[in-house]
């Protein structure tokens, strides 16, 4: 199925420090559209951050909380949407990403970890922060992958290079 008249424009997927936020800025302004980030979306409504919500409320609060603003992106923003790294694990979110115009942007372990840096406000990444997002990338990038129709790489490319690519693979 597809939804070229329904949806976002355009859906990035992929891990932390992979650029969806930047790049998904970049492409909203280069269409004229809008730009939405689920992450930004969840703390809006909970009026607190994502952090906090793991802290007070655990993982499962968050991930369900997240399905949600996902669903809700998804049915009403037609510009460039950005969902959280995680978002994909949810077995309903790769049904509603299913017919979507998705982007992988993918990144490898080095480059993501030289621009999540230390991870003091992602709350997976407490601890050994290498070691934990070398296992969330091994996890999940098959799953970045199957609801993926474009694969961009990320690494050793500046934002607007990233921009380019996705641009291109899309037209």
């Amino acid at each position: 199925m597809t939804r070229e008249d329904a949806g976002p424009r355009v859906v990035l997927v992929g891990p932390m420090g992979a650029g969806k936020s930047t790049v998904g800025r970049l492409l909203a302004e280069r269409w004229g559209v809008g730009f939405r980030d689920t992450d930004d979306d969840v703390e809006r409504a909970e009026g607190r951050t994502i952090s906090d919500i793991f802290v007070d409320d655990g993982e499962e609060r968050f991930r369900t909380l997240e399905r949600a603003a996902v669903a809700q992106a998804v049915a009403g923003h037609a510009g460039v949407l950005a969902v959280g790294g995680g978002a994909v694990m949810a077995e309903e979110t790769r049904a509603l990403l299913d017919g979507q115009r998705v982007v992988f942007l993918r990144v490898g372990l080095t480059d993501a970890a030289a621009r999540v840096g230390l991870g003091a406000s992602r709350p997976l990444l407490l601890g050994n922060v290498r070691g934990t997002m070398k296992a969330l990338l091994d996890e999940r990038t098959p799953v970045y992958e199957s609801v993926a129709a474009v694969v961009v790489d990320t690494d050793g490319r500046t934002p607007d290079e990233v921009a380019d690519a996705v641009v291109e693979a899309l037209s």
